[in-house]
């Protein structure tokens, strides 16, 4: 797991550093679904953009040993009794930021695919399953 979170953060490294990446992100996320569309209606884009950057980086660093402080946030705050983010709009998310590095990482490639996906996928779970609590 260490190289693959490793490939993963510097590749988000590669990403992350231009404005647009975020732009991009949420134009492929809110275009998978009404549902997504709907639940970014009155969001502040700036300040939820900065929550991406944040948010995805306490993915990569916890994937890379960080304690699960910050993941349990994410958790608690996603879940039914915060922002009412359902499990299956998860899968729609990690699409949608595969796609985005797929524009933004001129390194992005099948095999750092895998990566993302098999190193986010457990504590995307992990998160997901915090729906109910």
């Amino acid at each position: 797991m260490g190289s693959h979170a490793d490939a993963v953060f510097q590749s988000y490294g590669r990403s992350c550093n231009k404005p647009v990446f975020f732009e991009d992100f949420y134009t492929i996320f809110t275009g998978k679904s009404h549902e997504i569309r709907d639940m970014f209606r009155n969001t502040d884009m700036q300040a939820q953009k900065s929550l991406l950057r944040t948010g995805i980086l306490v993915l990569v660093m916890n994937a890379r040993g960080m304690p699960d402080t910050k993941v349990n946030a994410l958790g608690k705050s996603h879940s039914k009794k915060g922002l009412n983010v359902h499990p299956r709009h998860y899968a729609l998310w990690l699409d949608a930021l595969m796609e985005t590095l797929s524009r933004h990482d001129p390194e992005f490639n099948p095999a750092l695919e895998v990566a993302w996906r098999s190193t986010l996928q457990p504590i995307i779970d992990k998160i997901a399953g915090m729906y109910e609590q």
